[in-house]
């Protein structure tokens, strides 16, 4: 298991250069995972454990920390195998300048590669707060149709 590169620090609002800006921080601390190969198919149990840390501008609230695991298999060309994105819940209240948060995803599967290809696996954690942005904006559905003018006699 690794961290993504660029991927272990989480600032909200992302990207302001005034540190007195900052409502939040957070922070991946602790990972572990459990492998087991069952007919042909590898299941994980992949876990973490994580900070939120309140800034100079922060306060009491609920927020939502994207975070993603994916299982990259390594080399010159790298090849996502599983990728899953999730929002954990997390509420500081005014007596906690930060709060820990764990997460654990007890069904990464994927098929287990041929030979020793598995040795080129990687397990990646990071935040991800672009995810959403990057999904695909959702259709507006589709207008019923209006019923046709009734016809003039002439």
């Amino acid at each position: 298991m690794d961290i993504r590169q660029g991927a272990s620090t989480l600032t909200i609002p992302p990207g302001d250069t005034d540190a007195l800006a900052l409502r939040y921080q957070g922070t991946i601390g602790q990972m572990a995972r459990e492998c087991k190969v069952t007919n042909g198919i590898m299941r994980m149990k992949v876990g973490i454990q994580g900070r939120i840390l309140r800034g100079p501008s922060g306060g009491p609230g609920k927020l939502d920390v994207p975070l993603r695991f994916a299982v990259v298999h390594e080399g010159p060309e790298p090849k996502t195998i599983v990728s899953k994105f999730y929002k954990i819940p997390v509420t500081l209240s005014d007596a906690q300048p930060n709060v820990a948060f764990t997460h654990i995803d007890e069904d990464v599967t994927f098929p287990m590669p041929p030979g020793q290809e598995i040795e080129f696996y990687v397990v990646y954690v990071g935040f991800d707060p672009l995810a959403e942005k990057q999904q695909p904006a959702k259709k507006p559905p589709p207008k019923t149709a209006s019923k046709p003018a009734p016809a003039r006699a002439r």
